[in-house]
């Protein structure tokens, strides 16, 4: 099989290289997977650079990166029943503690993490659902039913945001996205009640005044750290803080006495260790959102896999519109 590795961290272009290995035969419990189309995200990306506090190097010998991707199952292990062969699926958690992952033509992995792909949904889309897809259904929904609620997306206009508030809007929640520049209108596109430019002065008090001078319910979080103080004063007591990134502040203050008098909870959430049913709960929000035509997940880029490097590039620059994916299939 053709496959994107690399065995040393680096930058991507000097250490992402194009090779030839054995396609995988599935084990017990496993599917192999043709591959269409490969999501690369900025943890992908962080782990190729060696980004990650504490690791020094690789935890594999030679690694295939990205954990998302879709594609047809082209055969099945022991104990898989093999009406699955021919299913168009999508791919979550690839290479997440395993050496390979979607970056090539083909992988082999455990059959319930090739996830059957809804009729009318392109592999195309479905190769963005794995972490931003997941991430944004359970941030929403993590805590049970919105109808009627005020949910804050914080960096609305991200990839995970911009899926926020589709699913929020989607959900009977009153969505109120903070986005800057041409983010405002994007968030305003993608089904928000209001939009605040989080670069301006006294955000809490535009985000209360936009919420009718009320608190929120539930602040779905891209960056706690540096948001930590404006949450507080804009949660609604009893509300939940859900924190999935806060990369700019990785060592956040976090201002506990507002906190503790509206018992506020601090939900942070890393979707590759989800468990079973909130996982599955997760996944039918995304089928039921798309099949119903509410949810639009946008492709910023495609590159050949041979150009898997400019496609690192490209997540790391940041300021894009979508998802980053590898076109693998011709």
């Amino acid at each position: 099989m053709h496959a994107i590795t690399y065995s040393r961290f680096g930058p991507a272009a000097e250490v992402l290289s194009l090779s030839e290995l054995p396609t995988p035969d599935p084990g017990p419990g496993e599917v192999l997977v043709e591959i269409s189309y490969s999501g690369v995200n900025p943890s992908d990306v962080k782990a190729r650079s060696g980004a990650r506090p504490g690791v020094t190097k690789p935890p594999f010998e030679q690694i295939i990166p990205h954990s998302d991707g879709a594609g047809c199952i082209a055969a099945v292990g022991d104990g898989v029943d093999s009406a699955r062969i021919g299913q168009a699926v999508w791919i979550c958690n690839g290479q997440w503690q395993r050496p390979f992952g979607t970056a090539a033509t083909h992988i082999s992995l455990p059959a319930a993490q090739a996830v059957p792909l809804p009729d009318g949904v392109s592999p195309e889309v479905g190769a963005t659902l794995g972490i931003p897809g997941l991430t944004a259904a359970h941030a929403v929904f993590g805590g049970g039913d919105i109808t009627g609620q005020t949910l804050l997306i914080q960096g609305g206009a991200g990839t995970v945001g911009y899926l926020a508030v589709q699913l929020a809007r989607c959900g009977g929640a009153k969505v109120i996205a903070t986005a800057r520049g041409a983010g405002l209108e994007r968030c305003a596109q993608a089904g928000a009640h209001h939009v605040v430019d989080f670069s301006a002065n006294d955000v809490a008090g535009r985000i209360l005044a936009a919420n009718g001078g009320q608190p929120v319910d539930r602040i779905i979080e891209v960056e706690y750290g540096l948001n930590a103080a404006t949450d507080a004063e804009v949660i609604a007591p009893n509300g939940t803080i859900c924190a999935f990134g806060s990369a700019l502040e990785m060592t956040p203050k976090i201002p506990f006495a507002p906190m503790l008098f509206k018992a506020v909870t601090l939900d942070i959430i890393l979707i590759y260790i989800l468990a079973d049913a909130p996982r599955a709960a997760a996944v039918q929000r995304l089928h039921d959102a798309l099949t119903a035509g509410a949810l639009d997940s946008p492709i910023a880029h495609r590159f050949d896999l041979a150009d898997c490097h400019l496609a690192h590039e490209a997540v790391a620059h940041g300021a894009r519109n979508g998802s980053i994916l590898l076109k693998i299939a011709p």
